[in-house]
């Protein structure tokens, strides 16, 4: 085993919240830091132009390429399950749309943590400092951050119908998602920067990289974390470029490989639930029976409507002469289809009176298609597609053997509570109320998926299983809380428990899931730990 040396600071995944920290920690350059990476560096041109999420997601240059589990709440179905495996990890592969979540997730990540600092006026001061917005500095916004933020550059005349049928059927126009209540519909805020994708690896990792104290190793896997007989994390062992390394940290190693890659290296490592171990000939160092549990993720239900007098990519991008006036607009003006985030409408409502705040997000699309990776239907259509953002149901992420290279077992459990059911059968019937909505009468929207067919709760409930899929927000499976908390992993400044000199920063850490999209606040959540790390080395 050669030495790669010894650092300051470890960080282990170079995605959203490792260039974040990369760069945080390296502005006091008697600070060195080593950034581990598996996947290679964002070269590929396909990460930079918006519609290339086409071609990075299910690709092994860019992606994990994960599969689900057979999935009993999705009839049997495994779900290919993407995460990004490249400098900028989900930010260079993912829908780019920037989405806080609501106040009420942060007092509860409070509560459960018995740290005030998650409180969303806490937070807040976060996110403004990582932002760069297209409006300017606000009462929620910031200016002159790395992180930008920008309004997109298209619009659809059948987006704009479904923004007006949801207005009648009670959700109202909205100017902003980003204040702490997101009810409302609107076209989401993208990370981009003039039809450009912008990755965490551009925002924060480009000046970083050019920092004497900042080492950078890519296509680097990490085998596990040393881990000395007193309980101290001292480092790490990783492979890269055809030999097996060992690098030392001073002061702290941060997780930051994500909600699938986060656990799997603790269990390698042997911190996790004893008998997982021990059946995979691992030696328990910590009986943490948290990690690896508590996975949530947001099941997207995507219901497609055929429409009439209405352009859609569909038709579009069907022929030759469309495709040519795509790539034409793009090339000229950094505008059209090909800057499309994937999803462009978004839309906050209930699915009950009853609930408090929004718990269903809608993601609109001009264009339809079977499932992901197959051409597009050839008749006009759009997509509404809808998520509960906070589901009751838990699954998990465990080792299937002591081998690194070995993708862990994932098995999510969708729609596997009662209350879960009765969501997506209303959110469904949600959906059909919105397009029976006058707005969209002229377009005489006709439903094909999941089809007419299924009108009770229970019909509903079984559709949802029919045409549920992720929307690639797995989070929550190295959960925050407090010390008396037996399957919390980590406390309230992110130090793992039990373990010393070792923290994590990301989507892993969860307690529960935002009720949004879920890419800017584990940038949040990198931004907190980078204060706590350099305070407390001062």
């Amino acid at each position: 085993m050669e030495s790669a040396g010894t650092y300051d600071y470890i960080i282990v995944g170079g995605g959203t919240a490792g260039c974040l920290l990369a760069k945080r920690l390296t502005e006091d350059r008697q600070t060195e830091v080593l950034l581990i990476e598996a996947g290679g560096k964002d070269d590929y041109l396909w990460i930079h132009i918006p519609v290339g999420y086409l071609y990075c997601i299910d690709n092994p240059r860019t992606d994990w390429r994960y599969r689900t589990e057979a999935d009993a709440g999705l009839h049997g179905r495994s779900l290919i399950y993407p995460r990004g495996k490249v400098l900028g990890g989900c930010s260079s592969i993912n829908g780019m749309i920037y989405m806080r979540g609501q106040a009420a997730d942060y007092a509860h990540w409070a509560e459960v943590s018995g740290d005030a600092n998650w409180n969303w006026d806490q937070v807040l001061p976060l996110f403004k400092k990582t932002e760069d917005h297209y409006a300017g500095a606000s009462a929620v916004h910031g200016a002159g951050g790395e992180w930008r933020v920008e309004q997109q550059r298209l619009s659809w005349e059948i987006l704009d119908a479904f923004r007006q049928a949801a207005e009648q059927t009670g959700i109202p126009p909205t100017a902003d998602f980003n204040g702490g209540d997101n009810f409302g519909c609107a076209y989401f805020e993208v990370n981009q920067k003039k039809g450009v994708r912008w990755n965490t690896a551009k925002a924060f990792l480009r000046e970083a990289s050019r920092r004497p104290n900042l080492t950078i190793m890519t296509g680097s896997q990490v085998e596990r974390l040393e881990i000395s007989a007193d309980g101290q994390c001292r480092g790490v062992h990783f492979v890269g470029g055809g030999s097996r390394w060992s690098a030392q940290a001073r002061r702290e190693t941060i997780l930051c490989a994500g909600a699938i890659g986060t656990p799997q290296i603790l269990q390698l490592s042997g911190i996790g639930p004893a008998p997982l171990l021990q059946e995979n000939g691992i030696t328990p160092v910590l009986d943490a029976p948290g990690v690896g549990e508590n996975l949530q993720d947001h099941l997207q239900l995507r219901m497609i409507f055929k429409v009439s007098q209405a352009p859609t990519l569909n038709t579009l991008a069907n022929h030759w002469l469309g495709k040519a006036r795509i790539g034409l607009e793009y090339a000229l003006r950094r505008s059209g289809p090909m800057s499309m985030a994937p999803s462009q409408l978004g839309a906050f409502a209930r699915s009950s009176p009853a609930v408090a705040t929004p718990d269903l997000e809608y993601h609109v699309q001009p264009l339809s298609l079977d499932r992901f990776g197959e051409p597009l239907h050839n008749f006009p259509a759009f997509t509404a597609s809808v998520c509960h953002l906070r589901p009751s149901s838990r699954g998990h992420v465990r080792i299937r053997s002591g081998n690194f290279e070995d993708a862990p077992a994932i098995v999510p459990n969708y729609l596997s509570t009662e209350a879960d059911r009765r969501t997506a059968a209303a959110a469904l019937a949600l959906t059909r109320r919105i397009v029976a909505a006058p707005a969209l009468h002229k377009y005489a929207p006709v439903e094909y998926r999941p089809g007419p067919d299924f009108q009770t709760e229970a019909d509903l409930a079984r559709a949802a299983g029919m045409i549920g899929t992720t929307i690639f927000h797995p989070v929550g499976t190295c959960r925050m809380g407090r010390a008396d908390d037996p399957m919390a992993v980590v406390d309230s400044e992110l130090r793992v428990k039990g373990v010393a000199g070792l923290h994590i920063a990301d989507a892993s850490i969860m307690p529960r899931i935002t009720s949004g999209n879920t890419n800017a606040p584990v940038l949040m959540i990198a931004e907190r730990l980078a204060a706590l790390l350099c305070k407390n080395a001062q």
